[in-house]
């Protein structure tokens, strides 16, 4: 017989129940506690401190795997901010607009404690404080406006011996010969203003207003100057000849030019003045005073910007379609600080003309180009011919129709800088830039070109 003695009725006592569970609760909780390291070391996760390192051990190789730092991102985050904060404040001062780059760095939230910032706004204190009105000029009237007509891109089909050659070759300026006029007007410090910054028209306290030379601010040599380009409708008669087809609005959402190949293939590029300058103005800021960039001339009998939104056109498929693409073009250009003229409706001699033609034409301008371009005060005259003889004040019946219907501003062209501001409008002359002024005028430009660094080697005689 078994002599190991046995519980009474067979029965498991309380104290051995009580130990065989405090044996399987120690049990459970080592495996829970050894399967939850398990996942905590699979997932490379701290149980302690989750922004510390975790340490891996590989073949007696180790390896610190650092764990993101919330507060070095939100830093990181501050400062990529401030970095273009400062980068869009420096380019307004480039372009002398100190106050605005100051004001939009003060406008940054603890702007004080930004190291970068003070000293940049501090830089453009000293350097506003050396600006004087109009730069190296005394007044408006030293100012030049150059104006040029279509460049020409590809001079093998402009210059080819056919009945428009020498056309092309009195009138337009090629594309090289351009890009080598602006590198000389930076050079030679010429900065490029808004005609609008120059004369500026003010309320007096009376009520009345007028015109008077504007603020302009610049160092004390700089030499502002304004620019226009006529007859930017890229006629029917250019095609096939090296020009630009039309305006468009490039992938980067600038203005730009389209350029239709000999395989009927297109590319968008610089082929024309407004690309061109806004390429220069990108790699020269201090180029543009503000962001002035030029006045862009229309006619209206052959559409706008190379678009053929005139009524003759009307049954073209495309005839709604392109009218809605001229205003889309139209305001981005705007929007990059180009201005927009008239220059009358049929391009004739204002000069010559009736007064009811002048009415008329101008009528049709406003109805088929102001419409998709917006309002304007500009009015340059077709052939530089004025509405009216001599250097006296405005006083006939066209002057009176022209202001009635909101154009304040008239240019003509002349040899040498001129201005006329008056209360109610201002009239300035303009610089022809072509090949007859560089041909068969050079002395006319010698103030400002050197011509025998800009003067395409591919350019024929005049005849």
């Amino acid at each position: 017989m078994d002599n190991q003695k046995k519980p009474k009725d067979g029965k498991i006592t309380l104290r051995k129940v009580t130990k065989i569970l405090i044996m399987e609760g120690l049990i459970l909780s080592v495996l829970f506690i050894s399967f939850a390291m398990k996942r905590l070391s699979d997932n490379k996760v701290d149980p302690v401190e989750t922004t510390k390192p975790v340490v891996q051990t590989s073949n007696n190789n180790i390896t610190i795997t650092p764990t993101a730092d919330p507060m070095r991102e939100v830093k990181k985050e501050q400062e990529a901010k401030q970095q273009e904060v400062l980068k869009e404040a420096k380019l307004l001062a480039a372009g002398y607009d100190y106050d605005k780059a100051i004001n939009m760095l003060k406008s940054e939230k603890g702007y004080e404690n930004v190291d970068s910032y003070m000293v940049a706004i501090n830089e453009f204190e000293e350097e506003k404080k050396s600006l004087v009105p109009l730069g190296a000029y005394k007044s408006s009237e030293e100012v030049s406006h150059l104006f040029f007509h279509s460049l020409i891109y590809d001079t093998s089909k402009a210059f080819d011996g056919d009945y428009k050659e020498n056309g092309y070759n009195y009138y337009m300026v090629t594309v090289k010969e351009f890009k080598e006029m602006l590198r000389q007007l930076y050079e030679n410090n010429y900065v490029l203003v808004s005609v609008h910054d120059l004369v500026t028209k003010v309320t007096k306290k009376d009520g009345t207003t007028t015109y008077q030379d504007g603020e302009i601010l610049l160092p004390p040599n700089k030499k502002p100057f304004v620019l226009s380009q006529d007859d930017v409708n890229y006629y029917d008669y250019m095609d096939g000849d090296g020009f630009a087809s039309r305006m468009v609005i490039d992938e980067n959402g600038k203005p730009s030019t389209l350029m239709i190949n000999e395989d009927g293939t297109t590319t968008v590029g610089d082929y024309d003045m407004v690309p061109i300058v806004e390429r220069f103005i990108e790699e020269h800021p201090d180029f543009s005073y503000r962001g002035a960039r030029g006045i862009i001339a229309l006619t209206g009998y052959e559409g706008a910007l190379g678009y053929r939104t005139d009524p003759a056109s009307k049954n073209s498929k495309t005839y709604a379609q392109d009218k809605e693409t001229v205003k889309q073009v139209a305001e981005v250009m705007k929007q990059y600080g180009w201005e927009f003229a008239s220059h009358s409706n049929g391009h004739r001699d204002m000069g010559a003309c009736t007064e009811e033609f002048l009415k008329k034409d101008t009528d049709k301008w406003l109805k088929y180009v102001g419409s998709l371009v917006g309002e304007t005060d500009l009015y340059i005259f077709p052939y530089g011919i004025d509405i009216q003889s001599g250097a006296g004040t405005y006083k006939n019946a066209k002057f009176q129709y022209l202001d009635s219907v909101g154009f304040h501003y008239y240019f003509g062209v002349f040899k040498e800088p001129w201005i006329q501001v008056k209360d109610n409008y201002v009239r300035m002359s303009r610089r022809a830039i072509d090949g007859q002024a560089m041909l068969q005028y050079p002395e006319r430009l010698k103030d400002i070109f050197d011509l025998s660094t800009i003067l395409d080697d591919v350019r024929p005689a005049l005849k």
